[in-house]
This record gives structure tokens, C-alpha cells and sequence, in this order.
């Protein structure tokens, strides 16, 4: 029999092994991040705890990690406000109703409106960021993802110039030959022609 922590490794390994690696996944659309990637994650912590109770070291403490953790810094940025509020509002980190949302959004604006006359960049760019996260979070309380409301827009606007763009070389002409008011009259014709849904 070989001595006990001496490559004995018989020994069962006791409960499930958490890994220690956030799921980076939680908070992708389904299907953007593979699976097989998740499961390898986890096979090389529980490989890593085995070999480590082999050797008879003992196991890193788990640390206390944040609940926000779980949500990743490399989403963009409307996505993750979006998210990271949703993990908060589970412990009851929230406005009650999307009025009080609302009133938030309002009391942003005003706050930037007054940081405008500063002209202090920096404090102008951080009243900005605070009014696009109360943003994000009108769209969680509407069940509205805001990153995917947003690139519907930037879709619909990219539509609109274009046909601006197309109508100008028609009549053979550039954006720079033209105004502002030729160029406005053109993008409420593109909004005219917009198929009705």
C-alpha cells in the first residue's frame, strides 16, 4: 500500500469543485460564447484542485467575490450597465418602478445642463456617463436591451444619410455642395419613404 500523501491517488475528492474562474459567459447573448470553452474553464480548475490535493498543498481559500464580478468589464458599455444593475436590483439595489427611474433621468439631465456652463471636460464627460447609465436602466426596466435599441438607430440614421448621400450624386453633387437645409429636407424624404411595420 503505498503511504497516504505519497501519490495516493485514490483518494475521492470530497463534494463538487467549484471553479475558482468567474462563468465569463453570464451576461452574453445565448449563443455567444461557446459552451465548449465554459466547460474546458472549468475541467482545467477541477484538474488544477486535483493536482493540487495530490501533492498534499492545501487549496487557495475561496475569496469573497463581488456579485457584480460576474458580469464582464469587455461587454460594451450600455450592455454592462444594463447587466451589472440587474445583478444589484436582485438584492433589492433599485428604483421601486420605472418612475423613480424616470425622475432619475431628469435629475441627470439638469445635472448636465449646469456642468455644461463649467466647461470643465472632465466633469462634463462624467455627468454624461450618468446620464447614459439612468438610460440603460429605463431600458432594463422596460425589459429593452439599450446596446441593441441603440444599433437599430445607428442602422436607421446610417439608412437615412445614405439616402442623402445617393440623392445629392444623382443630381451629381457632394455632401460639401450642399446645406444644411437641402440635406434636412432630404433626410425627411428618407424618413417618408420608411417601410411601416
Amino acid at each position: 500500500m503505498v503511504p497516504q500523501g505519497k501519490g495516493d491517488f485514490s483518494l475521492p475528492i470530497q463534494g463538487r469543485l467549484n471553479s475558482p474562474l468567474p462563468d465569463v459567459a453570464e451576461g452574453y447573448p445565448q449563443g455567444y460564447f461557446p459552451e465548449p470553452m465554459k466547460r474546458r474553464k472549468k475541467k482545467m480548475a477541477k484538474n488544477q484542485n486535483r493536482t493540487l490535493r495530490a501533492s498534499g498543498k492545501e487549496l487557495p481559500k475561496k475569496r469573497n467575490l463581488s456579485l457584480l464580478k460576474a458580469v464582464p468589464e469587455n461587454l460594451p458599455s450600455l450592455w454592462r450597465a444594463y447587466l451589472l444593475t440587474k445583478k444589484a436590483s436582485q438584492v433589492g439595489f433599485d428604483w421601486p418602478d420605472l418612475k423613480g427611474v424616470l425622475r432619475k433621468m431628469d435629475e441627470e439631465i439638469k445635472e448636465f445642463k449646469e456642468v455644461l456652463s463649467l466647461k470643465n471636460r472632465r466633469r462634463i464627460e462624467e455627468e454624461l456617463g450618468d446620464f447614459l447609465f439612468v438610460v440603460a436602466n429605463v431600458g432594463r426596466f422596460l425589459r429593452i436591451n439599450p446596446e441593441l435599441a441603440l444599433r437599430r438607430t445607428l442602422r436607421k440614421f446610417t439608412s437615412r444619410f445614405h439616402y442623402i448621400e445617393i440623392s445629392l450624386h444623382q443630381r451629381g453633387r457632394s455632401l460639401h455642395q450642399s446645406n444644411l437645409t437641402e440635406m434636412d429636407r432630404l433626410w425627411n424624404e428618407a424618413k417618408k419613404r420608411r417601410k411601416p411595420r
